[in-house]
């Protein structure tokens, strides 16, 4: 049997997650549903600055434990992040939740029309 890969697409998490369901019943071999962002990380909500009041450039170090603050700076300093933008740049495009599903050859077709109906891109 052939395996055949299949990334798609979607809107939000419950429009992958319908599918995923459906995509169930053709006994999928693997399935992943991620939300991804223009910028490796957790995007500007992860970046964990701490100016301090005291002069100190040492305070506007990024927190230590936190791994993705270099991401977080580059989507805040993104010229769509201030809302004042068209965003421009080529950017995601609403879509940002990724389905991955592995499926046998033989209910590739299904599942890619399965995929379709429930909203996503492929």
């Amino acid at each position: 049997m052939t395996e055949k890969n299949i990334l798609a697409y979607f809107h939000s998490p419950e429009q992958a997650e319908g599918a995923a369901k459906k995509l169930e019943a053709l006994r999928v071999e693997d399935l992943a549903i991620n939300r991804f962002s223009r910028y490796a990380g957790v995007g500007p909500s992860g970046a964990s600055y701490k100016p301090g009041v005291s002069g100190s450039y040492s305070s506007w170090v990024p927190d230590t434990l936190n791994t993705h603050a270099s991401s977080g700076i580059m989507a805040a300093a993104d010229p769509a992040a201030s809302g004042m933008s068209d965003g421009g740049q080529g950017g995601p495009t609403g879509r940002d939740i990724l389905l991955t599903v592995v499926v046998d050859e033989s209910v590739h077709h299904r599942a890619m029309s399965i995929i379709e109906q429930a909203g996503g891109m492929i």
